[in-house]
């Protein structure tokens, strides 16, 4: 129930909502009682004439209400017999009506004011949840699955709804018309009603017995639902590879094998979860029949009973039933529910290691250098990086070159602080990047990556990530700088063609050279190149390059390569090997050095 409450916090704003459903629900569960209770004089004063009231009753005071109350209508109900029964007859008839009408009504109300709420939190909690994500640090998403990550903020969140703000719509109702039911049982029959509850311990013992597992069982399926979602991602993702190797049976078998487990576990659930209704509904037909046992003789041996009050005391004993097994199922339902929002809370709650600090300032402008002093980072217990230095003046291109592995790409996924170091400091114009607003910071970088990230967008949409206010004519500019807009004007709709998921209706190096294009439009002082030409054949090689090197003429620029022959002209040029500087200087002064970069020369050709 903690798990409930929480989640119950998304719910403060819409209270009035919660208040009117509360109305809504009080006056249904009056309605409902009093629907049976007009049953009594219907039977009493139609066919026991010795039950009319010929006098209009006086009024005594607020203690004795409710005789005056029943009095008064039974004198009513009198009068109308006495002048013409079948009238009498249509009378009671429409009161009845009209008070299931006002249940009804009412109970609909209620329902269509939680409704609001209900939806207006599913909305919340997904909102939050992808707020979180998109705050977490890469370093989070590099542990976790997508599918599980998906999974939370779909079936999860659905699993909620179907479950804790289900119970939302009887939380109120259900309760209020037993408690209502009972006290006008009690009126009719304190005896009766205390030999009923006897039994309804034993039958809540029974329902509770049944439900106990639920919790254990919901998490399971609702883990392996995210495990067969990773594969689905994974298979989407990965088809080529899958196909190409004549994959498919093995990722077959992985999935059917996922699925296989799903529907056990499902199976076992659902089968324990629906005994819940008839496990309900026969012990309250039990107490039924107990009561026709025991009232029957209270009618027919004791005569201390009515009839016509034993038969409406039957109809509020059943109106309990609906409601109390609706209550048995919502038990089941928090249960599963629970295991749902644990998942869910698990994301909202998670650290975030990668924060602004309360002072922090922002870098407006950058007119001096990026330093990097002394850093050590690892990733978990994997060193990475030890007592790594280099300064990145302003204007200046600094190339970072080693084998993989080496922490050239880490450098890059520290400068713009997607990760923090463990020791040491990086600094832009003096002041540490820790006490710079994240936004701050990377508004000053543009970021070409060796995998082209692209979206399931159009070509323009896709360009102006970092500038949406841009002008068509400044992201045409872009195109060129980077050498695509001579194949994005060949498309079909130039810049609002689809460029399909992750850009796979274009070419690679097309889709570096979109993503170089989006760094220029930007037109940040700080250019990061991860690897930005990897995925170029010799041709878009020539013309990026190109564009690169007029791009960086004013710009500070850090380029991290794997082809040599990019960074010729890098002012500075720092090796690394195993997280550490093992040469540096300008491609002559490296190569007569005849050390590890006149290695890594030696084994490319240049032109």
């Amino acid at each position: 129930m903690n798990y409930f409450k929480q989640i119950l916090q998304f719910a403060i704003p819409y209270k009035k909502y919660a208040i009117l459903n509360i109305i809504c629900n009080i006056l249904y569960a009056v309605f409902s009682t009093l629907s049976f209770l007009a049953l009594i004089p219907v039977i009493e004063i139609l066919f026991d004439k010795s039950k009319r009231i010929s006098e209009l009753p006086v009024w005594e005071g607020w203690p004795n209400v409710k005789q005056y109350a029943v009095d008064y209508f039974y004198y009513n109900v009198s009068q109308r017999v006495a002048e013409d029964e079948l009238s009498a007859l249509v009378f009671i008839c429409i009161i009845v009506v009209i008070l299931f009408f006002l249940k009804n009504i009412f109970g609909y109300l209620a329902t269509y004011f939680i409704t609001f709420l209900r939806n207006g939190v599913m909305r919340d909690v997904r909102d939050a949840i992808y707020d979180k994500l998109i705050e977490l640090p890469i370093s989070y998403f590099s542990e976790k699955r997508k599918g599980d990550t998906i999974s939370r903020i779909t079936a999860d969140v659905n699993e909620v709804e179907r479950s804790f703000l289900s119970i939302l719509e009887m939380v109120v109702r259900e309760p209020l018309t037993i408690i209502f039911t009972i006290i006008a049982m009690v009126l009719m029959s304190a005896k009766l009603t205390l030999f009923v509850f006897i039994f309804l311990p034993i039958s809540g013992l029974v329902i509770s017995r049944i439900g106990k597992s639920l919790k254990r069982q919901s998490s399971q399926a609702q883990e392996e639902n995210s495990t067969f979602l990773s594969i689905v991602e994974e298979t989407l993702s990965s088809l080529k590879i899958i196909k190409g190797f004549n994959g498919e049976e093995q990722f077959r078998t992985k999935f059917r094998s996922s699925t296989n487990r799903l529907n056990t576990v499902l199976n076992s659930l659902l089968n324990r979860q629906n005994l819940a209704s008839p496990a309900s509904e026969f012990l309250g037909i039990f107490v039924i029949v107990i009561i026709l046992w025991f009232g029957g003789q209270m009618v027919l041996v004791d005569g201390t009973l009515s009839a016509a009050t034993f038969i409406a005391f039957l109809g509020l004993s059943y109106n309990i039933l609906t409601p109390a097994k609706q209550i048995s199922k919502a038990s089941y339902s928090v249960k599963k529910g629970d295991a749902a929002a644990e998942r869910i809370l698990s994301v909202l709650n998670t650290e975030t290691t990668i924060k602004d600090k309360a002072d922090a300032k922002v870098a407006a402008t950058f007119s001096d250098s990026v330093r990097i002093e002394n850093i050590t980072f690892s990733y978990e217990d994997e060193q990475v990086l030890s007592n790594f230095s280099a300064v990145i003046p302003k204007g200046k291109t600094v190339a970072l070159v080693g084998q993989s592995g080496s922490g050239k790409s880490t450098i890059a996924n520290l400068v713009t602080r997607f990760y923090d170091v463990n020791e040491g400091a990086i600094k832009l114009d003096g002041i540490n990047l820790k006490d710079l607003t994240k936004n701050s910071v990377r508004a000053q970088m543009g970021l070409v990556t060796q995998d082209s990230i692209l979206f399931n967008d159009t070509v323009r949409n896709n360009i102006l990530l970092g500038k949406p206010e841009a002008s068509d004519d400044e992201v045409i500019e872009a195109l060129k700088i980077a050498n695509a807009w001579e194949f994005v004007s060949d498309l079909p709709l130039k810049l609002d063609t689809n460029i399909g998921d992750s850009g796979n209706k274009l070419s690679g190096g097309q889709k570096q050279r979109l993503s170089i294009a989006r760094a220029v439009l930007k037109n940040p002082p700080i250019m990061i190149l991860d690897e930005a030409t990897s995925a170029l054949d010799t041709e878009s090689e020539r013309l990026v390059q190109k564009a690169l090197e007029n791009m960086m003429m004013n710009r500070t620029s850090i380029v991290i390569a794997h082809r040599l022959s990019t960074i010729q002209n890098a002012d500075q040029i720092i090796v690394m090997h195993k997280g550490k500087i093992v040469e540096q200087g300008k491609h002559q002064e490296l190569l007569s050095l005849n050390g590890t970069y006149k290695k890594l020369v030696d084994m490319q050709s240049f032109d």
